[in-house]
């Protein structure tokens, strides 16, 4: 049976024991080491980069053209009203004339969600890889 160094007869039920329990201490001790252990090899390693090296070329901004679809069903290409049928023809003359523009197509609030999808259809087939919408 377990005791402490006291004898039990040598306290009274109502006194304070001064005894410090140093168990939970000793618990958060040992788990305080393993962690270092664990990592200590981390924190020591080496981590091999190639950083970039900077330029004082600007970097090229890619153009931007707006594609809005109409309440009507109709399309406005920066500004130049079209056509679901003249559509997918300027926007392969877009793409043909700068293929690295970020096209950004946005709907009015009340228009068509197939106007919609058609633009969008219209955009990837045309050849445009940078489609945003808003």
């Amino acid at each position: 049976m377990a005791g402490s160094a006291y004898s039990v007869s040598a306290y009274r039920n109502d006194d304070v024991v001064a005894e410090i329990n140093v168990t939970p201490l000793v618990d958060v001790l040992l788990v305080l080491l393993i962690i270092f252990m664990v990592t200590a090899p981390v924190l020591t390693g080496q981590l091999n980069l190639s950083l970039p090296v900077p330029s004082d070329k600007p970097v090229p901004v890619a153009p931007k053209a707006m594609l809005i679809v109409e309440q009507d069903g109709s399309f406005e290409l920066d500004g130049r009203s079209l056509s679901a049928t003249e559509l997918p023809a300027a926007l392969k003359a877009l793409a043909v004339a700068s293929p690295d523009t970020v096209l950004e197509v946005g709907a009015n609030a009340d228009a068509d969600y197939q106007g919609f999808t058609h633009a969008i259809s219209a955009a990837r087939d045309s050849g445009l890889s940078n489609i945003s919408t808003r």
